[in-house]
């Protein structure tokens, strides 16, 4: 089970944390908290509570990994998550952390040569030169396409898997759409006090489980070209199950009266368009060629 977490800003006045499962595309909330902040980054201190919350809500005997972006590098949290938890990290760094490894001494990834393609793991290493943290595992490297420096840590050693992993992080990303303007339309409620908008988050919690919930059953029902004309599944299980909801008030269609989801494995996964489905498709397929045929690419 993968959890993202991550934060968005709102008018620049409030700050939403929000820990998610990822869910075929998208990220269902499990637990959020709402600051008056103007920052997008956040102290450990302000999410805590929020893992041990999110621990007592989640399914026994899983194995979970939290997936986090450079504003939670944070070893108090890595800490938290391994020793107190017993779950695992992927966390993103920055170009100029600074690495340990035995018989080379410290240096910063940014002085680390590489070409586009190619990548680097690095296992049981130090991090943050002065008060180290470690050991853990790293893997680095750029993009083939657009040369985008990528470095992910571990607490598992890595591989080009952890890529793949870490990208997955990027679905809470499509679920803060959904509370805005593919959505939701958060913005235009208008409110601007941080216990309503604590509730008013709740509901949309509540509300998206439900209508990706519906997505889901209709199209395991064989029913979702009733709402959803492509020949391939266009759109997200939380639209697909919205759109249902809408259609079903007008057309006396069944609704679920449960939510529950069973599995992460997507049987038609979305597709925005064919042409970009195998573009994406061919250029994933680049990537791993060149990190493999590079000769970069080690333990």
């Amino acid at each position: 089970m993968y959890l993202s977490l991550d934060t968005s800003l709102f008018w620049d006045e409030y700050c939403l944390i929000r820990l998610s499962v990822v869910h075929r595309g998208r990220a269902l909330p499990v637990v959020w908290r709402v600051l008056r902040h103007r920052s997008a980054s956040v102290a450990f201190s302000e999410y805590q509570e929020m893992l041990h919350q999110a621990a007592n809500r989640l399914p026994q005997g899983v194995k979970v990994v939290v997936l986090a972006d450079r504003g939670f590098i944070h070893t108090e949290a890595m800490t938290a998550i391994t020793t107190q938890l017993d779950w695992h990290y992927r966390i993103r760094i920055k170009r100029n952390t600074w690495i340990w490894r035995a018989g080379h001494g410290w240096c910063q990834l940014k002085d680390i040569h590489l070409q586009r393609g190619e990548a680097l793991c690095w296992h049981t290493v130090k991090l943050h030169k002065g008060e180290w943290y470690g050991p853990v595992h790293i893997a680095f490297g750029y993009n083939s396409i657009n040369g985008e420096f990528w470095a992910i840590v571990s607490d598992e050693p890595t591989g080009l898997h952890t890529f793949e992993e870490y990208g997955l992080r990027f679905d809470i990303e499509e679920a803060f759409l959904d509370d805005q303007s593919n959505g939701w339309n958060l913005q235009k409620s208008e409110i601007r006090d941080l216990c309503a908008l604590s509730r008013l988050w709740f509901l949309l919690a509540i509300a998206t489980l439900y209508v990706t919930a519906q997505g889901v059953e209709v199209v395991a029902a064989g029913q979702r070209r009733w709402v959803d004309p492509h020949w391939f599944r266009g759109n997200s299980y939380f639209r697909i199950g919205w759109d249902w909801v809408k259609a079903a008030l007008e057309n006396s269609w069944r609704l679920i009266r449960q939510v529950r989801f069973t599995h992460n494995r997507d049987p038609e996964p979305a597709m925005a368009s064919r042409k970009q489905h195998e573009q994406r498709t061919k250029g994933g397929l680049r990537k791993q060629l060149a990190a493999h045929s590079s000769g970069s690419f080690h333990p």
